[in-house]
């Protein structure tokens, strides 16, 4: 079992995002929302350097649906060597936008130290056997 620490970051009042530190290879610690609403998770496209670019046929035309009415156009990549805490991914496939909005939010509230590089989804959660403790500040993956 693997256990990471969660830093709960209050945007508004009563307004909650859940951050946790992970690395790609030896990179530097880079800030993630983990985001149990999500099926898949998501990675910056900007973060170029971490991630090899996957073709999609028309067909399989990837987009991503929030709780907004509309869809963000997707790309796909794989993320090899994603670690958080002992948790260790050797290669995942993630979706790609620009997560440029979520940071601009971070600013809007001050919390300019903190840029965000992707959102954990319920296909890592589900598959590691996450499990959130809000009392303790933490999340621990069973599997």
């Amino acid at each position: 079992m693997t256990e990471i620490p969660i830093k709960i970051i209050e945007l508004e009042k009563d307004n909650f995002h859940l951050l946790v530190i992970g690395k790609i290879g030896r990179s530097k610690k880079m800030y993630w929302i983990v985001d149990t609403g999500a099926s898949r998770s998501v990675f910056d496209i900007k973060e170029e350097q971490y991630y090899k670019k996957k073709a999609i046929s028309e067909e399989e035309e990837y987009q991503s649906a929030g709780i907004n009415p509309g869809k963000i156009q997707t790309g796909m990549g794989t993320i090899h060597n994603l670690k958080f805490g002992k948790l260790k991914i050797k290669e995942i496939d993630m979706a790609l936008i620009d997560l440029q909005h979520v940071n601009n939010i971070y600013e809007k509230f001050d919390k300019k130290d903190i840029a965000v590089v992707g959102l954990i989804g319920s296909d890592i959660l589900n598959k590691y056997g996450a499990c959130i403790d809000f009392s303790e500040s933490k999340i621990q993956f069973k599997k």
